[in-house]
């Protein structure tokens, strides 16, 4: 289990906890620090489609509305942060966020 996401993020925090205690204790990569290979970014694109990008940050917000409008992979390479986050990989499935229907697969 692999999970994407920034050491700040409370939702990040709160998923890793919670995986932690159900003894599932995922790998942990920091987007902002250590990146996120571009085939990831990739797979992760077409899986979720524009849903992958957070609309709601600040991040997203200062960008000027010619950035925007470009190419989301260019986007998110450029923009880490702006990934929904967390993603998780768990036995081949990809996961969105930490919604009740994430928790309920991925916990039990």
């Amino acid at each position: 289990m692999r999970l994407y996401g920034l050491k700040t993020c409370d939702t990040c925090r709160a998923a890793r906890k919670a995986l932690a205690a159900a003894g599932k204790e995922p790998e942990y990569t920091d987007v902002r620090a250590d990146g996120v290979p571009e085939a990831d970014l990739a797979r992760f694109l077409a899986e979720f489609g524009e849903a992958l990008i957070n609309k709601r940050s600040t991040t997203w917000r200062g960008l000027p509305e010619a950035e925007r409008a470009g190419d989301p992979l260019a986007l998110l390479r450029a923009h880490p942060t702006l990934m929904k986050r967390p993603v998780i990989e768990a036995d081949g499935q990809l996961y969105l966020g930490w919604g009740k229907d994430v928790q309920a697969r991925l916990l039990g």
